[in-house]
């Protein structure tokens, strides 16, 4: 019985990521954002659980990365869509162009399962992470759509904003650039300075609410580029 549990919450991921996808067709953004960090409290539960109880499995690894693809990959690309879609202007110079923009947010979903297949082979990223996470990424964009749609809407170039960012982020899913895990094998400030230092900054970026994600993850991968660049310099 017990080895079925970690699936079961597993599945529960998959069910906050599926009612995400409708929240956001139906245009509340902030409910889909509330299911996938939901969703992602499961999908932190679920291995730990599973490992706890001894009880991993090939079945949950794949069941781990369906689910993680819908909860991280296709939620957040359908609050995307559904906001270039449903709320975002476009200039009259796009003509029929327009109409098309929107299903470029589905990248976001593409790029997720890509990301995803390649840590379940990468034997590389069992400390730290090669590429952006698809959790960071989906709190991105929700947080983003959710505490900031407001003012890309008033931008001239609001459009253009979103899909540089689309096709940006879908490029920092599948990049090489090492980005740092939060584990904590012990509490000393040598062995984790950097998780400390991401943690201090951090704290205060809460205050900004629906935003606080889209600082957060930007500060994170700013610092895990620039500890990439200064590890290739010395080397």
């Amino acid at each position: 019985m017990k080895k079925h549990i970690p699936n079961a919450i597993t599945c529960c991921n998959l069910f906050s990521g599926c009612v995400a996808c409708v929240m956001a067709f139906n245009g509340r953004f902030d409910l889909a954002m509330l299911f996938i960090v939901v969703g992602a409290v499961f999908d932190f539960f679920d291995g730990m659980v599973a490992r706890l109880l001894h009880v991993s499995s090939p079945l949950g690894v794949q069941m781990d990365s369906l689910a993680d693809d819908v909860t991280f990959g296709m939620a957040p690309a359908t609050i995307v869509f559904c906001y270039m879609k449903d709320v975002l202007y476009y200039p009259e110079y796009l003509g029929a162009v327009a109409g098309f923009i929107p299903y470029c947010a589905f990248l976001i979903a593409v790029f997720s399962a890509c990301r995803l297949a390649k840590f379940n082979v990468d034997t590389r990223q069992t400390n730290n992470f090669i590429g952006l996470p698809t959790p960071a990424n989906a709190l991105f964009w929700s947080s983003l759509v959710t505490g900031a749609g407001h003012w890309i809407f008033n931008l001239n170039a609001g459009w253009f904003l979103m899909l540089a960012l689309i096709l940006l982020f879908s490029y920092f899913l599948v990049c090489e650039v090492p980005m740092f895990s939060l584990k904590f094998k012990n509490f000393s400030w040598k062995s984790n300075r950097i998780r400390f230092i991401f943690l201090i900054v951090s704290l205060p970026m809460l205050v900004l609410g629906y935003l606080a994600p889209v600082a957060i993850i930007s500060w994170y991968m700013l610092l895990s580029i620039v500890l990439y660049v200064n590890g290739r310099s010395a080397n």
